[in-house]
């Protein structure tokens, strides 16, 4: 501890040096900060293209299945409206055919009495015709 400290700028190059390699990292940090930004920059560009592009699509495709939805609702209901009258028509023409039914189906009597009545009045109808045209009865 005699003599005074001298440091050790011999070995580093002195505050000089330092100041070199601090402007060498800078100049470094900077070149790698402008390319990242760069970079960043134009990825952003293209995103925001392909978000205006995407986006309008979806803007048109959103018009087209608006008015397709209108259209199929006015068309659903048209048809609901087609449905509820012909209902009514087949309730009607229902009951019409039930009212008609059992004056036309005789449930009472069979197939042989039916074939018997229908020949006995067919015989029946010649018979008055034969009378009206003035033919001998014998």
């Amino acid at each position: 501890f005699d003599s005074p400290y001298q440091g050790m700028q011999s070995e580093n190059g002195g505050v000089i040096g330092m100041l070199e390699v601090i402007e060498s990292d800078f100049a470094r940090l900077e070149a790698d900060t402008t390319a990242a930004e760069a970079t960043a920059q134009k990825e952003y560009d293209t995103f925001m293209t392909e978000s205006r592009v995407d986006k309008a699509a979806k803007s048109t495709d959103i018009e087209h299945k608006t008015a397709k939805k209108q259209d199929e609702e006015q068309a659903l209901t048209t048809k609901e409206a087609d449905l509820e009258g012909t209902q009514k028509e087949l309730d009607a023409a229902l009951a019409y055919f039930d009212k008609l039914k059992p004056s036309c189906v005789d449930a009472g009597v069979s197939y042989d009495d039916r074939v018997s009545r229908r020949k006995e009045e067919i015989e029946s109808l010649q018979e008055a015709l034969r009378i009206l045209n003035g033919e001998d009865i014998a």
